[in-house]
């Protein structure tokens, strides 16, 4: 779904949900900066970048977000009592138990989204998933200055209703939305 004249996209799951106010809140923050972090306007841009340039809004609404790669929110999965995994993530909303991440680059080359979903899946903590993804990821062709483009938005949300259709996992996550920038 988006906006009339919005280039940020998102979508639910599972489709019969509605997001909590917290997440149209996240989508709000996105369309906000649509014209600092969108794809069609920059096409290279770090997953880092983005979550500087949203940290504030972010914040706004209450996530407690990474400061930089040295400074992450940890959770820790315990397996008869000991520290069994620990997983890092972009951002936290305590009230909404929603974790938040973003990508670029390695969203759909290095199947990322599938680490952040399976990651969430595993939480305690988490009972809501936020991913962000580009919408278009754009690679310079080796040897020239072309770009060749990547739809990453549309294939994120292809594995997803093909796993939410599919019916043969049963998912811990109340929400998985979907982001497209």
């Amino acid at each position: 779904m988006k906006k009339k004249n919005s280039k940020i996209n998102f979508q639910l799951f599972p489709q019969t949900q509605k997001p909590t106010e917290v997440m149209n809140n996240v989508i709000e923050v996105f369309r906000k900066n649509e014209n600092r972090i969108g794809s069609t306007k920059k096409r290279r841009m770090r997953s880092d970048e983005v979550l500087k340039i949203l940290s504030g809004d972010l914040k706004r609404i209450g996530f407690v977000v990474e400061k930089d790669k040295k400074n992450k929110q940890s959770f820790d999965v315990f397996l008869d009592g000991k520290v069994l995994k620990s997983f890092d993530v972009d951002a936290f909303h305590s009230r909404g138990k929603i974790i938040l991440e973003i990508e670029a680059g390695r969203a759909v080359a290095n199947y990322q989204f599938l680490k952040d979903f399976f990651e969430a899946c595993v939480i305690p903590d988490a009972e809501n998933l936020i991913i962000a993804v580009r919408n278009i990821y754009y690679t310079k062709k080796k040897k020239s200055n072309e770009f060749r483009e990547s739809k990453d938005f549309e294939k994120v949300i292809k594995y997803f209703e093909t796993l939410y259709r599919s019916n043969r996992l049963q998912i811990p996550l109340k929400r998985l939305l979907i982001i497209g920038y």
